[in-house]
């Protein structure tokens, strides 16, 4: 079994003198940065000026710098911003700053695993990647508790690569769940394809064909959501805090049977290969430049297909449902 690194395995002064460059104030950017600071770090937030975070990073008390402004005084630089904007800040700001002995941090592998940055042989370069978004990184921290991360290490220029890494995951409440060591290439591509295979894709494209066959066969269309969407975290709930086993202690013996019985019939042999092309897609890189040239291309195919899914019959049944769901609301108005 992988190892799992806690807090007593962690030397977080092998942070000390370290200046921290966080590159970005997004979901990830916020939470580590706050928590960081929280934990003692010296912390710098690299931002574009006049950009849509850097007036709540000012909220949030700091004094926001230009990205390149930050990585000429740091030790370490974190690369929070979004994959695709990634390779031109590097190449444009990071690399030009970063000292000899400094370490780039990323919280995915994509850019690393694909050699979109070829960073220089004199740095280290290495990922810690919460498991969980950046507002429950942030209120478990705040709550003394933690996410749990995972931990690559690319290139070890100085040695003492994975010390100051897994101060970093300390730093950020990541050893207080547990820090497991991976590699760049399988955070990468094992995150690609839960991503599009099972936790988004999967999951929404099971949920509108549920929706839509039972309306099809004449069903409301308000029964179909509660049915197909709005019971599904109720059970991701018990297998997210139990396992398979939680769930069937909780359920019916019907829906058990069920379960048992009708699953390996909607994911069969044909749906497990379609699973194993898309992980060679990942795996070959065919993914990675499919993505890259969407993006080269201003997003065409990519807007197009949002906008249909966004526009889904079901959406409009969702809203409409939710609305009269008092418990949502304070969740959807902070999150939007």
């Amino acid at each position: 079994m992988t190892r799992l690194y806690g807090e007593s395995d962690a030397n977080p002064r092998a942070l000390d003198g370290n200046r921290i460059a966080v590159l970005g104030y997004g979901s990830q950017g916020r939470a580590q940065a706050l928590n960081l600071r929280d934990s003692g770090c010296d912390v710098a937030v690299g931002l574009r000026s006049g950009g849509r975070t850097w007036a709540l990073a000012e909220e949030d008390g700091w004094k926001p710098q230009e990205p390149t402004a930050a990585v000429r005084a740091a030790d370490v630089v974190c690369m929070l911003v979004p994959d695709m904007t990634q390779e031109a800040l590097y190449r444009d700001a990071v690399a030009p700053g970063l000292r000899p002995g400094a370490m780039l941090l990323f919280s995915h592998g994509f850019n690393i695993h694909y050699g979109r940055i070829r960073p220089s042989r004199d740095i280290d370069v290495a990922m810690v990647a919460p498991k969980g978004p950046g507002r429950l990184v942030r209120r478990q921290y705040e709550e003394e508790r933690g996410v749990p991360c995972l931990l690559a290490i690319h290139q070890d220029a100085t040695g003492k690569a994975f010390e100051r890494a897994l101060a970093y995951a300390h730093a950020i409440g990541g050893t207080r769940a547990g820090v497991l060591q991976t590699t760049f290439a399988e955070e990468t591509e094992t995150d690609l394809f839960g991503e599009q295979a099972v936790l988004c894709g999967g999951v929404t494209e099971l949920i509108a064909a549920g929706w839509e066959t039972l309306v099809d066969a004449g069903y409301a269309p308000e029964v179909a959501y509660f049915e197909c969407l709005h019971e599904l975290k109720l059970i991701v709930d018990l297998i997210y805090e139990g396992g398979f086993a939680r769930m069937h202690r909780f359920v019916s013996e019907t829906a058990k049977f069920g379960d048992l019985t009708r699953g390996p019939r909607i994911v069969d042999a044909r749906v497990r290969e379609a699973m194993k092309q898309i992980l060679a897609e990942i795996h070959s890189g065919a993914f990675a430049k499919e993505w890259i040239a969407e993006n080269q291309a201003g997003r065409p195919r990519y807007t197009a297909l949002l906008e249909r899914d966004l526009n889904h019959p079901l959406e409009k049944v969702g809203r409409e449902l939710r609305s009269r769901m008092s418990w949502l609301q304070p969740a959807t108005a902070s999150h939007d």
